[in-house]
């Protein structure tokens, strides 16, 4: 019997299916989208498009997306990796000779390509009933005829106030009345619904060619792009096998490079060589593995992740079971590893969304325009918030992660599934920058190794190694905070939560689901 308990909300409980999102709205969408006999590929796209509307900040048909997808729960398991490349003529070379060392993060170079709306529409293809024309009708509405502003929806607003006053087109777009919004404010978004209604009407060719692509090609090229008609029109979704691990008995799944989910199966890899239990779910020791976990999984990445489609990137070495152990051995419980400081340059903002259906298909979903409030450049005249997912290109020739011409960004977000012999148990997400390896780990070794229920394993405190500096919610104990500098972390209290996470469990034996959402954002989990 657990002696601990965390949960600040029940477990929901359904038989047909269930979803978790961020916004209670989306979640509704997605399972009237479900009793309207679509699949989970069809209510998660539902949920996103509708979320790309009410939670700006966060994601958008301007943003990019991946998916897990395994087909009633026990077929193969499929990897879409829709993330936009840099346009064609952005060389290293280019930034360098104009004295530009890193890309900045609200300029037109920080935007790629964005791939949300042809991996949406390469997922429905592949396993949905329904389109893109009845998918974004709920998207449609709500920024025809508004959408009013939730709490953590408002929080992001006024904390990105002076980013959207000296942004491109935001102020007109995204700033009512030169005000952020604030909770319970009703917002209509006209111009972002009538090109919703262009994709609804006329598919995924309305956005990458034709009146909507030359606006956001003039917009960017206006303000300093390199970005041209013929880069958006020859953008496509990759799809591919999922990597994974074993822990604890259960196989972890991730999208391949240039997502980072390698970063979480390197810390389940070396967390993997200890007994997490010996120790108390918050404890010193536990929080001290787990960043030690991070910082050498996070080292790696910066190190040897690119775009696989440009450079030699050795999954399979780094994923092999002797990888880490160099540094597994020298990890000790009263001192923190020498290692080099890597400070990744990404903090970015996300949805996330778990769907599983009635039979049992299940889908791990992801969005993101990366930062919050993406680039803050609007597209003149079509409303479409652009990501700024080239902010994580580095411009450095040599990098794995140098920017190129057609190159996807080393990115951050992770959908993931934990499976069992085959079959899914649980798909799950921690949106929320550079934590979502750290995020997902967390969760995963709650429930693994604590026995944790989805909802205790998502509530239970959190900490980011991050930057030489340990980023502790107020949640972690004062004596756990006191330990860890103790043995030499450097400690600091989060201002805002640390991510937000979204899971499903499926009980094959009852036949039944639960699931879990994160109290950090607005949403909840949903089933029937």
């Amino acid at each position: 019997m657990r002696n601990f308990h965390f949960a600040g909300r029940s477990t929901v409980h359904a038989q047909n299916a269930m979803v978790a999102t961020s916004h209670p709205e989306a979640a509704l969408t997605a399972i009237e989208v479900m009793k309207a006999g679509g699949t989970a590929a069809d209510a998660a796209v539902a949920a996103c498009a509708l979320l790309g509307v009410i939670e700006p900040q966060s994601t958008g048909i301007g943003g990019d997306c991946f998916a897990l997808i395994q087909p009633k729960g026990e077929g193969k398991i499929v990897a879409y990796n829709g993330s936009g490349r840099a346009p064609m003529a952005a060389t290293a070379e280019w930034y360098l000779e104009r004295k530009i060392h890193s890309v900045p993060l609200t300029s037109a170079h920080a935007v790629s390509i964005p791939g949300a709306i042809d991996a949406w529409d390469t997922i429905l293809r592949d396993h949905g009933k329904m389109g893109l024309d009845t998918l974004l009708q709920p998207a449609i509405k709500a920024a025809e005829e508004g959408y009013v502003v939730a709490p953590r929806i408002a929080f992001d607003w006024k904390n990105q106030f002076e980013k959207l006053k000296n942004g491109t087109n935001t102020e007109r777009y995204l700033l009512p009345h030169g005000k952020p919004a604030v909770a319970g404010d009703v917002i209509r978004q006209p111009e972002l619904g009538k090109t919703l209604r262009a994709i609804a009407k006329n598919g995924r060719d309305a956005f990458y060619t034709g009146e909507i692509a030359d606006d956001m090609v003039e917009t960017l090229r206006g303000i300093g792009g390199l970005h041209t008609l013929e880069d958006f029109a020859a953008h496509s979704t990759e799809t591919t096998a999922p990597i994974g691990t074993m822990y604890k008995g259960h196989d972890v799944w991730q999208c391949p490079p240039n997502g980072p989910g390698i970063t979480m199966l390197v810390m389940l890899n070396i967390l993997s060589r200890f007994d997490l239990t010996k120790f108390a779910p918050l404890s010193i020791e536990r929080f001290h593995l787990e960043a030690e976990a991070a910082r050498i999984a996070y080292m790696m990445r910066e190190q040897y992740i690119g775009d696989p489609q440009q450079v030699h990137v050795d999954v399979a070495g780094i994923l092999a079971k002797g990888f880490a152990e160099e540094h597994i051995k020298n990890i000790r419980m009263d001192r923190l590893l020498e290692l080099p400081n890597v400070a990744p340059p990404m903090n970015p903002s996300t949805v996330y969304i778990t769907v599983v259906d009635k039979d049992r298909n299940v889908c791990s979903f992801i969005n993101s325009i990366a930062h919050s409030f993406g680039s803050a450049i609007v597209s003149n005249k079509t409303g479409i918030l652009l990501q700024n997912r080239a902010g994580g290109f580095r411009i450095q020739p040599g990098h794995p992660n140098c920017i190129a011409p057609g190159k996807r960004p080393l990115h951050t977000i992770i959908p993931s599934l934990a499976t069992r012999n085959g079959r899914a148990v649980m798909p799950f997400g921690v949106m929320g920058g550079q934590y979502q390896p750290v995020g997902q780990t967390h969760v995963l070794t709650n429930i693994l190794d604590y026995g944790c229920d989805v909802q205790e394993a998502i509530d239970m405190p959190r900490g980011l190694h991050y930057e030489g500096v340990y980023q502790l919610e107020d949640s972690v104990p004062a004596e756990i905070v006191e330990g860890l500098k103790k043995i030499g972390h450097k400690t600091t209290s989060v201002v805002g939560p640390l991510g937000g996470g979204q899971a499903i469990w499926i009980d094959w034996d009852t036949g039944t689901l639960t699931g879990g959402s994160d109290p950090r954002k607005d949403g909840c989990a949903l089933g029937y």
